[in-house]
């Protein structure tokens, strides 16, 4: 009898501290600094929502967040890198456009973001601009597609990159109003401001936050924004629906996402923290001063959000005829 009972002890102290380690594992989540991956260079309006959101979160959480900035091949090699990281909550993703966009833009990818991700919550979106030269003799939307449906292929519309938000949106803009026009792809903002300055392009297609300076300064004209309402920075500013393009909806967007295997309660305890941070007064100000949107989200929203824009930019870069990479 002896001699079955003392290995049974052993058996059942080995489980118990199994479990109890497990436990305590799971406990004190997050014991060790959480790093999340940013698809871009420091100082954009990306790498701050992520850097804003991230303080808040550290102070919530009790531990630090790193930024590792990891800019390159429209985000492909950051968000392959977490994808194939370590499910356990302590590397994530910041998600943008870019990440539904390379779904069509790429011949293949080394990943599935809607298999391989789990998406934890939106945190912000952000306006674009139809914007002209102060000088333009275009003082409106109306006035800009009278002249393009009247001289096809002569408006010349300026983006930054072949595959970038900015460069779909005109596409966009193209095809949901239903004018003949040239999409111009210049390296860069700066480039496409200084196009519009010189006279080489007509119209530029931009995220509002680096355009908004020279709009309040009276270097440019903002037409009308591209999202779902008036941008608070520029009230005066109709939508692109209100300004007669009905169709025409084109935002940009962050979010987190966590590896796909990440362990369900990891996933629920990031979301209600990343929500928490978002409506931190503080943190809600930063980032409305930047002109991002705050939208905590759960988590079938941010899904859901990944998958509509995967599908929405697919369409878009194939009726424009751009050719996979």
């Amino acid at each position: 009898m002896h001699a079955f009972i003392k290995p049974f002890k052993s058996i059942c102290l080995t489980l118990c501290l199994t479990i109890c380690t497990w436990a305590w594992g799971q406990q004190t989540y997050p014991h060790k600094p959480i790093k999340i991956v940013v698809p871009f260079g420091a100082g954009g309006v990306a790498d701050l929502t992520a850097r804003t959101v991230a303080q808040k979160l550290g102070e919530n959480m009790g531990q630090s967040i790193v930024i590792e900035n990891k800019p390159g091949a429209g985000g492909v090699v950051a968000t392959d890198a977490v994808a194939k990281s370590a499910p356990d909550g302590y590397t994530l993703l910041l998600m943008s456009n870019a990440t539904a966009v390379s779904a069509g833009l790429f011949k293949s990818l080394p990943y599935d973001a809607e298999k391989d991700l789990a998406p934890l919550s939106i945190l912000g979106t952000f306006d674009l601009a139809i914007v002209v030269p102060q000088d333009s003799k275009f003082t409106n939307l109306s006035e800009l597609l009278s002249y393009a449906k009247a001289n096809p292929g002569k408006l010349n519309i300026g983006s930054i990159n072949v595959g970038s938000t900015q460069h779909l949106a005109a596409e966009l803009f193209k095809s949901t109003a239903g004018i003949d026009a040239q999409v111009v792809p210049f390296n860069g903002t700066p480039a496409v401001m200084t196009a519009l300055r010189g006279g080489q392009i007509d119209v530029g297609v931009e995220i509002l936050a680096p355009v908004l300076p020279q709009i309040k300064g009276q270097a440019l004209r903002a037409l009308a924004v591209t999202g779902d309402k008036r941008a608070a920075a520029l009230p005066q500013v109709p939508t692109a629906k209100e300004a007669g393009v009905s169709a025409l909806y084109a935002a940009s967007w962050n979010a987190l996402a966590a590896p796909a295997k990440t362990p369900r309660d990891i996933v629920q305890r990031l979301n209600q923290e990343i929500q928490s941070a978002l409506n931190a007064p503080d943190v809600r100000k930063k980032l409305l001063d930047m002109n991002v949107s705050p939208q905590p989200s759960s988590l079938q929203q941010a899904a859901d959000l990944l998958g509509s824009e995967t599908k929405r930019w697919g369409d878009v870069i194939q009726r424009a005829g751009i050719a996979k990479q």
